[in-house]
């Protein structure tokens, strides 16, 4: 494990306010708050690889780069799809990361930090559509949207398939009148909540001296089950044991560094290492690809699967799931100007096993 600071994030009500773009949010849900106002990433960037539906908006992270002018402003958006027979087993085509930052000088922003109080008058107000780009948003999702409704020309989507859900959901009664809404709650969005974030509180020599003891305790039951030696090839049997072994062990580490806060919802440690699930489908170096400008990627933050609970995707059948999704980006965060740079995103799912004793109190 990395020795970099890991700092946890949990889940905060907030004032809609805070969570709007000239506030340089952390938060998880409701609509993007877009950091660079040109570049956005295009609708086809914006697809699930599997079945093409647009991808919802999960969270964001802010997280600025101290001594890089250029990331003075910095911030990593995540999106994820929202049919669940795409989550299969350790696939992740079913979720994106963008990464977009910004100099202290811009043309969003101003140059000193935004103020405490709430504004007189939300800058931010109009949703449909970015203030300096005056790029237009979809009404339903806040991605870039510039499909207009062919009636009244004034509602715009990122496509037929959020224009169809605004249309049962409002916009048949609204449509061709001044009361037409920006969608605040749809079955696209997921619940908003601010992210917000403390250090962890290390405990490296309990967790040394805890892992000694399972140690002890596995070759101890090793030692009271000669049987099953006898039952077994030798060579298989050790194979089997290892494998079961180092899963419970990687699994039981797991538990036990959340349980000191079993709330957070995402841990993030640029240049760290992420805290695993399972010992399998752990990815090596040559899994995770270099960026383009040739630099090495590097972790940055992961979603815990404690996120779930407040997603309100629960389901008696297929359902939205992750052990943990581990995010990687360029180790130099490269220039990309404006533009919205795709970075890796890594998903790792619990056994069946696992997912039983998660659900256990």
């Amino acid at each position: 494990m990395s020795s970099a600071e890991v700092v946890l994030g949990f889940l905060e009500e907030a004032e809609p306010w805070r969570l709007r773009s000239p506030q340089f949010p952390s938060k998880v849900g409701g609509k993007p708050a877009w950091l660079s106002q040109r570049g956005l990433p295009s609708l086809s960037g914006l697809q699930c690889d599997t079945c093409r539906l647009p991808l919802a908006f999960l969270l964001q992270v802010y997280a600025p780069i101290s001594g890089q002018d250029r990331s003075f402003h910095r911030t990593l958006f995540l999106f994820c799809c929202k049919t669940p027979e795409c989550y299969t087993h350790n696939d992740s085509r079913c979720m994106k990361v963008f990464r977009s930052q910004l100099p202290r000088k811009n043309e969003f922003y101003p140059f000193d930090p935004p103020p405490e109080d709430e504004p007189s008058s939300d800058p931010d107000g109009d949703q449909s559509v970015l203030p300096v780009s005056e790029v237009k948003l979809c009404w339903v999702c806040g991605c870039p949207g510039n499909k207009a409704c062919s009636r009244c020309h004034t509602v715009t989507y990122c496509g037929k398939h959020h224009q169809t859900i605004h249309w049962k959901h409002t916009h048949k009664k609204e449509c061709c009148s001044q009361q037409a809404s920006v969608v605040t709650a749809s079955p696209c969005v997921f619940p908003e909540s601010e992210l917000v974030t403390e250090p962890e509180e290390e405990e490296e020599k309990e967790e040394k001296e805890a892992e000694g003891e399972d140690e002890t305790a596995i070759a101890q039951r090793s030692e009271d089950c000669p049987s099953l030696a006898e039952t077994l090839a030798e060579t298989d049997l050790e194979e089997m044991a290892m494998h079961e072994t180092e899963d419970n062990k990687v699994f039981q580490r797991f538990k036990k560094k959340i349980a000191p806060e079993p709330h957070q919802v995402v841990r993030y440690s640029r240049g760290g290492s992420p805290l695993w699930v399972s010992s399998q489908h752990i990815p090596s170096d040559q899994d995770i690809p270099a960026c383009t400008c040739g630099a090495k990627r590097t972790f940055e933050f992961q979603v815990m699967p404690q996120l779930l609970n407040s997603l309100c995707v629960d389901s008696t059948g297929a359902s939205i799931d992750w052990g943990t999704l581990a995010a990687y980006t360029c180790s130099v965060s490269c220039n990309h100007g404006d533009e919205y740079f795709p970075e890796f995103i890594w998903k790792q799912d619990f056994s069946s096993d696992q997912q039983t004793q998660m659900k256990q109190p």
